[in-house]
């Protein structure tokens, strides 16, 4: 991985923006993943929907990564903090997914460390909040391993895949980062 595309990189993955040109790569690893994603997300899976995704990232109130297998630096997963708010808030509202090539081999789950640590540093967040279905085990797994903690539960909260669907609502703030380890995600 070259150095300068990181935000913040760990042993086995980077994160870092996306770009006009991962455009190939990343609908060609959505479309190969659809079986994973549904019914959680759908990620962009043609040219005309990443374009579009990818203008959506660019607000003010947005901000995508993508994870990045440090070996040769493939594209993972992604993952996005959307409704950032600032002032007194300084909150936002994660969302991820793994691609299937890498499912299971805690890649996300390094990522989503890095994106906390740049997260509560270089975007000075102080909360982030992931909303998931409840049956989503592996989506559950993932927050709980980096620290979330379950706030509530939201029923017909988001609209995917063509219905309302309940979610849970799991949140961490930079303290309960800074609890966790003594060392930031991503700060080697």
């Amino acid at each position: 991985m070259a150095d300068d595309l990181y935000l913040a990189r760990g042993p086995r993955t980077g994160i870092r923006p996306f770009a006009e040109s991962d455009r190939a790569e990343f609908t060609t690893a959505a479309r190969a993943s659809r079986d994973l994603h549904r019914p959680w997300l759908a990620p962009p899976a043609t040219d005309e929907a990443y374009d579009g995704y990818f203008t959506r990232l660019q607000e003010p109130s947005r901000a995508g990564f993508l994870v990045c297998e440090s070996d040769g630096g493939r594209i993972a997963g992604y993952m996005t903090i959307n409704n950032i708010v600032y002032g007194a808030f300084r909150s936002g509202a994660v969302g991820y997914g793994a691609f299937a090539h890498a499912a299971g081999r805690g890649l996300m789950s390094e990522g989503l460390r890095l994106l906390l640590g740049h997260a509560f540093g270089a975007l000075e967040l102080h909360r982030l909040e992931a909303n998931i279905q409840p049956d989503n085990k592996s989506s559950i797994a993932l927050v709980k391993r980096a620290g979330f903690r379950l706030e509530g539960f939201s029923p017909d909260f988001l609209f995917i895949e063509g219905a309302w669907r309940d979610h849970e609502r799991w949140a961490i703030t930079s303290e309960m980062l800074t609890e966790a380890t003594s060392e930031p995600p991503g700060s080697r």
